[in-house]
Order: C-alpha cells, then sequence, then structure tokens
C-alpha cells in the first residue's frame, strides 16, 4: 500500500491552526512570567526563610517537581470541578504551567543564589546595606544572570509542554491538530505540521528570551556572552 500525501487541506484549516500557535504562545508568555515571579519568590525563602515557611516552599517544589505535568493539570481541572469548584479550561492551562514551571525555575534559581561568594555578601553588610538590599542587589541580580540561559532552555521546554493541556480540551496548537487531524484524516500530514510549528516557535521563544537577557544584563553584553 503506497500512501498518498495531501496537504489540500490545509488552506481550510490554517485559520484554526494559527489561532492555537497565538494561544499556545499566549499561554506560554503567562505562564512563564508568573513562574518566574512564583519561582524567585521560592527560591529566596528556600535560601533564607525559617522555620514553617521554609518548610512549605521546600514541600510545594518536591511535590511539584516529582509528579507528571498531567496529573497536576488534571487534579486542577478535572479535581476541582469534582468538589464543585469549576474553572476555565485557559485559566486551568496558564495555573497548571505557572505552578509547575516555579517549582523548576526555584531550583535553577536557588543554585545561582548559592553559587554567589559569601565575601560578597559581607562586604555589602559591612557596607551598611540592609538584608533586603543585599538579597536583591548583592545576590538575585548577579544569580539571575548566571542561571538565565539555564531559565531559557526551562522556558522553551514549558512551551513545548504547554501540549499536554490539549487533554483538558484546550484548543491550543495540539488541540487545533486534535481537531483537523479529526476531521481530515490526514495524521501524518497534520502532525507534521504541527511538528514544523513548535520547531518554529522554539527558535522564536529562544530569540526573544536571548533578547530579552541581552537588555536585562547589561555585563553579559559588555563582555559579548551568549545567552
Amino acid at each position: 500500500m503506497v500512501y498518498q500525501f495531501d496537504f489540500s487541506f490545509i488552506w481550510d484549516q490554517w485559520p484554526r491552526l494559527l489561532q492555537g500557535l497565538w494561544l499556545t504562545l499566549a499561554m506560554s508568555a503567562l505562564s512563564t512570567g508568573l513562574g518566574f515571579l512564583l519561582g524567585t519568590g521560592l527560591a529566596i525563602v528556600n535560601s533564607y526563610g525559617r522555620g514553617p515557611v521554609r518548610t512549605a516552599a521546600r514541600v510545594y517544589i518536591e511535590v511539584v517537581r516529582n509528579t507528571p505535568l498531567l496529573v497536576q493539570v488534571f487534579l486542577l481541572y478535572f479535581g476541582l470541578s469534582s468538589i464543585g469548584v469549576r474553572i476555565p479550561v485557559f485559566a486551568t492551562a496558564v495555573i497548571a504551567l505557572s505552578f509547575n514551571i516555579a517549582a523548576y525555575s526555584a531550583e535553577i534559581i536557588r543554585a545561582g543564589i548559592e553559587s554567589i561568594a559569601a565575601g560578597q555578601i559581607e562586604a555589602a553588610e559591612c557596607l551598611g546595606m540592609s538584608r533586603a538590599q543585599v538579597i536583591f542587589h548583592i545576590v538575585l541580580q548577579p544569580a539571575l544572570e548566571r542561571v538565565y540561559p539555564a531559565l531559557t532552555s526551562q522556558y522553551v521546554l514549558l512551551m513545548l509542554a504547554s501540549s499536554i493541556t490539549s487533554q483538558i480540551s484546550a484548543e491550543e496548537l495540539t488541540g487545533a491538530g486534535n481537531l483537523v487531524q479529526s476531521e481530515t484524516f490526514r495524521s501524518f500530514e497534520v502532525y507534521g505540521i504541527v511538528a514544523v510549528c513548535y520547531i518554529s516557535l522554539s527558535i522564536v521563544v529562544r530569540f526573544a528570551l536571548s533578547g530579552f537577557g541581552w537588555l536585562a544584563f547589561p555585563r553579559r553584553r559588555r563582555l559579548g556572552t551568549n545567552l
């Protein structure tokens, strides 16, 4: 049996795939921003917190990093709905992705925080800087600069992982591809196009994040360090 490739359907279905691509970008951008903020807070608490607060942060990180993202998405969407709490699909997807990426971001940023030499912190304290000033200016900024390439890779993986939300009927790129395939029965062509779209998105997202890093970290720009 010789398979006959047919991409003629793409012209009729392209608006749906384009809408899915846009939803993937929007979902990824919101999740990246929220996850970064939450992850930064968790990293600071994990490094400088005390007592129950620090324990809670560590438990959160371990629980999220040791459970599948799909289970987390199902827990938020189906689990909460079973007790009467209904959250829209897009909001559920963003919350789940944000909580997930926050745990991974926290560990990456914590590694950056621990890489800061103790002598720098002691020197800042001797100059009379407050604890908040030391954390923000002496520790956090250089730490983020050092781990930014790792964060960039993690956020690209987040964009790819957003395809999991198609399992709760989110019509992002994979979800849109599923709908097109169910109508055209051209599985190879549809998912081939979806794969090319994800490759293109990965390049665009990585380029955008690298550009942001180039603007955010002047020292790397002066040294010509690639992000």
